[in-house]
């Protein structure tokens, strides 16, 4: 007998036995559904208890991104909970858009109303429009369930259907998922990036959120493209309208240290010095590496290897530090002895520009002891090459 699955049904789900179920799993254990459903459906409805049961799955889902005070309150689908905006970068763009003094904006492509939730906080007026009528009615709700339903409209319809001449800005989030997982071609987007450019090319301020993996050359040279990554990890990436022709940016959350190109040719390739710079996955993906080697005095280890070498410890929110103690041509057995002297045991393993996995290397070298340590599996001007330090500072 398989698991309860993802079950969408929002209108009982808000009344008062919707809601006392809800309440009663917020905490509960997946692996232990299928009882709990048996038991529930003695004392609720079938269809109830499915509901609530797929609910609660898809609100455990949601705190990574939106936290357990707003996650455990909103309600979702399953598509909602993957596409949706971690709120602290949703909160981030909001705040760009206040800086602007947008006071309205329409929210095309709302999905379950992430984006639209923090726009309001920020004390912008919103219509949020969804073709779809249960994501339409899932963000309602879930702008009812936080008190911004003042702030927000919500709307279902076609976004090409909608005038939104009366707005200060627009924001779209094409869907970036189809019945086979993610979509990489931006063409291929629900609306397509090109009608999304042109929506955009209409308004005041817009924003338009792609993917990050989003190749350069599909951004057009009118709008500032930005990277967002969120305690190390890239989330999205955002083209921006009417905030600055051609600028590339790279914005690293939680503090929102921002780092704007400056046209600098590729930096150049040096000998390995004392520390290893490894840039945020913002950074590379802004394609801002030599912005960042030339604040560090540094150059790259390899022309086509994202790691920046230098002889000077310099404090740098764009990339972490590692001071390097080997230059090892690549052999793991060699790497083995030296790990087993040191007493290494807790061994760190990183790679770029190797097809050595960590897990083969953690596996073959069997690491021992009290001490901790980190290898990069990379090359350095063309060759295989083992570097082993550890954190700087």
């Amino acid at each position: 007998m398989g698991r309860v699955t993802d079950f969408v049904f929002l209108g009982p789900l808000l009344g008062d036995e919707g809601q006392a179920l809800l309440a009663e799993l917020r905490d509960h254990d997946p692996a232990q559904e299928l009882a709990l459903a048996t038991r529930l459906r003695r004392e609720h409805p079938a269809e109830l208890v499915s509901a609530a049961l797929g609910q609660a799955r898809l609100r455990q889902r949601a705190v990574a991104k939106f936290g357990a005070e707003d996650a455990y309150r909103m309600y979702f689908t399953p598509n909602g909970v993957e596409q949706s905006t971690r709120a602290s970068v949703a909160a981030y763009r909001a705040a760009r858009f206040t800086e602007l003094g947008v006071r309205s904006v329409a929210d095309l492509c709302c999905g379950n109303g992430g984006d639209a939730i923090a726009l309001a906080r920020a004390g912008i007026s919103v219509l949020a429009v969804d073709r779809d009528p249960l994501t339409a009615e899932v963000a309602r709700a879930n702008a009812a369930a936080l008190g911004l339903d003042g702030l927000v409209e919500v709307r279902c319809a076609d976004v090409a259907d909608v005038d939104t001449s009366g707005y200060d800005a627009l924001f779209v989030d094409p869907a970036r998922r189809g019945g086979r997982g993610r979509i990489f071609d931006p063409e291929a987007y629900s609306p397509p990036l090109s009608w999304a450019i042109g929506a955009a090319r209409t308004a005041r301020y817009a924003a338009l959120k792609v993917a990050p993996g989003i190749p350069h050359e599909a951004v057009p040279e009118a709008a500032e493209a930005e990277w967002i990554s969120d305690h190390g990890d890239v989330k999205e990436a955002v083209l921006w309208f009417g905030t600055g022709t051609g600028a590339r940016r790279a914005t690293l959350l939680p503090a929102g240290a921002g780092l704007t190109g400056r046209g600098l040719p590729d930096p150049a390739v040096r000998k390995v010095g004392r520390f290893l710079y490894e840039p945020d996955g913002a950074v590379i993906r802004a394609h801002l590496v030599a912005e960042a080697a030339e604040d560090l005095d540094g150059g790259l280890i390899d022309e086509t290897i994202a790691y920046i070498t230098a002889d000077e410890l310099r404090p740098t929110p764009y990339a972490t530090a590692y001071e390097i103690t080997d230059e090892l041509p690549f052999n793991l057995k060699r790497l083995k002895a030296l790990l087993r002297e040191r007493q290494v045991g807790h061994l760190t393993v990183k790679k770029r520009g190797s097809a050595v996995e960590p897990e083969e290397v953690r596996r073959k070298v069997k690491p021992s002891g009290p001490n901790a340590a980190t290898v990069f599996l990379t090359r350095v001007a063309g060759a295989p090459t083992m570097l082993i330090g550890r954190p700087a500072g």
